[in-house]
């Protein structure tokens, strides 16, 4: 049944070091659901009922929030090979923090949080493992969460957008990298309007920080760039 989505399964951090034929027997013990969506479905609504961590095997989603005034902040933009939930899944909440979009027709598969912690029959080694690497998943994720914190508390735009193009540049090792987020999808990430992010852009294009075309960007003077940090 998971057969199919085994290589990318294999990639999956939550099952990170655990082999093929192990992963796949495993699988088969704890029989995650799949679910099948369309392109812009809902997958999951804040304050619906939590169902499981979701592992995403084929499509592209969004992670959103709506804030208090009532606009959608993006949290993050996930592939097949990631996972989301997984921050609720071991407190003692039973609804979803957020909402998860679908922005291509997706596949995902629903692991419930007691078929993790519970006691496996077959009592495998991979078990084991999944429960190492799932404290190393929640420890990254918040992490990730504290950082997304930060980019709320910068107060300039300018500001916002030279910490993300820097973390680019540190993650891909080039000073020419293509960003996942579409101009929409970024503004929304970094909780600012699209029109003034666009301007902002142009403003840094026009003083020779940056180059960028659509979601192609370039880093054209590094030095000045980190002074807006």
């Amino acid at each position: 049944m998971y057969a199919k989505w085994l290589d990318i399964l294999m990639k999956v951090k939550l099952f990170e070091t655990i082999e093929a034929n192990e992963l796949n027997n495993m699988l088969l013990c704890l029989r995650p659901t799949k679910g099948s969506y369309k392109k812009k479905e809902y997958i999951t609504i804040a304050q619906d009922e939590f169902t499981g961590i979701g592992i995403i095997v084929e499509g592209e989603v969004l992670v959103t929030k709506e804030n208090v005034a009532g606009d959608r902040v993006i949290i993050a933009k996930l592939n097949a090979g990631n996972i989301f939930g997984e921050i609720i899944a071991f407190s003692n909440q039973n609804q979803w923090p957020a909402t998860v979009i679908a922005v291509t027709d997706c596949t995902i598969l629903f692991l419930p949080t007691e078929k993790i912690l519970g006691n496996c029959p077959k009592m495998c080694i991979g078990h084991k493992r999944l429960i190492q690497n799932m404290l190393k998943i929640v420890s990254q994720k918040a992490l990730q969460l504290n950082r997304k914190i930060e980019y709320l508390a910068m107060k300039s735009i300018r500001t916002k957008i030279s910490n993300y193009l820097l973390e680019q540049y540190h993650r891909i090792g080039k000073n020419k990298f293509m960003i996942p987020l579409k101009r929409n999808e970024l503004a929304e990430f970094l909780n600012v309007s699209r029109p003034s992010l666009s301007r902002e852009l142009i403003k840094m294009k026009e003083e020779g920080l940056i180059d960028f075309h659509k979601s192609n960007f370039e880093i054209t003077d590094l030095s000045e760039l980190k002074t807006n940090v």
